[in-house]
């Protein structure tokens, strides 16, 4: 029997108990992280599926899963063999959660979903919308995972580390005043910080509790003269327990988050209804000043430190790159005859997957990835976000194209690049799409933008040309990079969807359009944008980008009479400052290979 079928029967046991018509999971942890730590992955487990983002539900008799258009092919994969139904969002015909579980479960059930997990919002959300259908009622007190899950991972007690203040530019110190400053304006005596990625940021800390994220896990509560760690004091190194004291933070069990929300004696206390999870949130007794934290905002927006961080970073990703770019040149053979079969090489989706990761190591400063490698050939790289497998993985041939997002995390910085490479002769179809991506991508390069503006409203610009051939991608066209921290930072972000987070400068954002088309192929170019001044007028500031991502962007797949004028001369642009900068770090050989991949289009 399938594993997962098995997990369905030991759930619907403890659903049968407990008089439950269903069970919600959701992709999060107690923290709202988009990537968590083993121990909360009660979605895989109980489906399968091990993409970031996904909500399954199971009933007494079916079972279903949600996720976006990222993983619409994996989830298809993982899924098969299995009792779920995929359900595609933002597909026409998609039914929601709640309007699902009311045809399946009928009017006046009770589901039940572990409130430790989800967020303040989500669930009164789905409270409101499962009243909907006919009254249906929602349990927060349950995780069926502790009876299920015997082989359950514990929590992570790894070490948590100091991040210097050579890189991180701010002390804790003056981070904590500045976040005190910020809670005053919103009339709010205090906060408690669950994102980790934000706790680590403000206490100048890094950890390994998560798959590529330098984050650990914890809760810290900020009073208007207080800050309290609660964390696993394992985790604490004696010179860590010393930093956090002299900076005056103090310590307590992780455990007793909720206890010391009880005996919070301030008038008041902002909780992020989006980051807080449902039963912290219930446990406040004092009033809630309920506002986005504005740690989010501060830690998007980069010093001098940070800034020059990023630069020595990219600098040593466009190293490892260009290494890897010219080692794969040199290990392709010519094709014989296109589609023939002849020339297959032994090169295969996971070795070069390997291979890059291992010239990132040879880098100073270099810690890990900052996400698994997403190594694509042919149809594999219409597959958003495909990540190879032994099972999945299939030999490169020299042809089509492959499809390679990667990055970095080094102690100065945190890296995200896509290429799209050609390994040989092309079908117009390939070379369309992958021209009408790099278009895209351009565009938004070369965009001017009031300070302030939605990323929302310059999305379009990397679609506009794809939108005019019927063609579309239904992920985001960009997102911010953390400083030696989670590869996703938000709120700021190009996306379809309206996202009103202003952008100003000091910020960092991918530029990152793409094409799939299912079967076939698929094309993705990124660069990690630095927004940076651009000019000062009757009308306000306008800003721009800077490319802080050093890498030749590939010029064998590109139509050229598809290029305008400006997007020809921003390709040569960049590729001059890619080879002056990149040059002097490389063997002969590997600066020879640059000037000709950065050679005048």
């Amino acid at each position: 029997m399938n594993p997962v079928n098995q997990r369905l029967e030991d759930l619907r046991e403890v659903m049968r108990r407990e008089h439950l018509a269903a069970f919600i999971f959701p992709s999060t942890d107690p923290h709202q992280g988009e990537y968590i730590p083993d121990h909360w992955k009660g979605r895989e487990f109980i489906s399968g599926f091990n993409g970031s983002a996904g909500t399954a539900v199971v009933t007494m008799t079916s079972a279903a899963l949600w996720t976006d258009s990222r993983y619409f092919l994996a989830a298809e994969e993982q899924l098969r063999g299995t009792e779920y139904q995929l359900m595609k969002l933002k597909i026409a015909g998609t039914p929601s959660i709640a309007e699902w579980i009311g045809r399946e479960c009928g009017a006046g059930a009770e589901v039940g979903i572990d409130g430790w997990c989800s967020s303040a919002n989500a669930v009164r959300e789905l409270i409101a919308d499962l009243r909907k259908e006919g009254g249906i009622t929602l349990r927060t007190n349950l995780d069926p995972l502790r009876t299920i899950w015997r082989d359950r991972p514990p929590i992570p007690e790894r070490p948590v580390e100091l991040f210097p203040l050579e890189y991180a530019g701010e002390s804790t110190r003056d981070k904590l005043a500045r976040i005190r400053k910020a809670l005053r304006q919103r009339h709010a005596d205090g906060m408690l910080m669950s994102s980790l990625d934000d706790i680590a940021w403000t206490l100048n800390l890094r950890g390994t509790d998560v798959h590529c994220n330098p984050v650990f896990v914890s809760y810290l509560l900020v009073s208007s003269k207080d800050a309290i760690l609660y964390i696993n004091k394992v985790k604490l190194p004696q010179q860590v327990a010393g930093y956090l004291n002299a900076e005056g933070v103090a310590i307590a069990p992780y455990e007793d988050v909720a206890k010391g929300l009880k005996d919070y004696f301030e008038y008041n206390i902002l909780l992020d209804p989006d980051e807080v999870n449902y039963v912290l949130f219930k446990t406040v007794s004092r009033e809630i000043v309920e506002e986005e934290s504005p740690v989010k905002r501060m830690k998007t927006v980069k010093n001098e430190r940070e800034i020059a961080g990023f630069r020595s970073a990219m600098l040593k990703d466009g190293i490892a790159m260009v290494k890897f770019l010219y080692w794969l040149s040199n290990q392709l053979p010519a094709p014989v005859g296109e589609g023939s079969g002849v020339g297959t090489v032994s090169l295969t989706e996971l070795s070069i997957s390997d291979k890059l990761a291992s010239l990132r190591a040879e880098q100073p400063l270099y810690r890990d990835i900052s996400f698994d490698t997403i190594a694509g050939y042919g149809e594999h790289a219409a597959i958003v976000h495909y990540e190879p497998t032994p099972e999945t993985d299939i030999p490169l041939q020299p042809r089509g194209l492959l499809l390679l997002d990667s990055g970095a995390q080094y102690l100065d910085g945190t890296t995200d690049i896509t290429r799209t490479i050609a390994l040989g002769p092309l079908t117009e179809e390939e070379r369309r799409i992958y021209t009408l991506v790099l278009k895209g991508h351009i565009q938004i390069e070369l965009c001017k933008f009031p300070s302030g503006s939605s990323g929302t409203q310059i999305d379009i610009l990397a679609r506009k040309d794809m939108w005019r051939e019927g063609l579309n991608y239904l992920h985001g066209t960009g997102h911010g990079v953390g400083t030696y921290l989670n590869v996703h930072e938000g709120p700021h972000q190009f996306r379809m969807e309206w996202k009103p987070a202003p952008l100003v400068a000091g910020m960092t954002i991918t530029d990152e359009p793409g094409i799939y088309l299912p079967g076939r192929c698929g094309a993705r170019t990124e660069n990690t944008l630095l927004i940076v001044p651009y000019k000062e007028t009757e009308f306000g500031e306008f800003l721009q980008f800077e490319s802080l991502t050093l890498c030749p962007i590939d010029k064998a797949p590109i139509i050229r009479e598809m290029m305008l004028q400006e997007e020809t001369d921003w390709l040569n642009q960049y590729h001059q400052r890619v080879f002056d900068t990149l040059a002097p770090h490389l063997s002969d050989d590997e600066a020879a290979w640059l000037q000709v991949a950065c050679a005048p289009l």
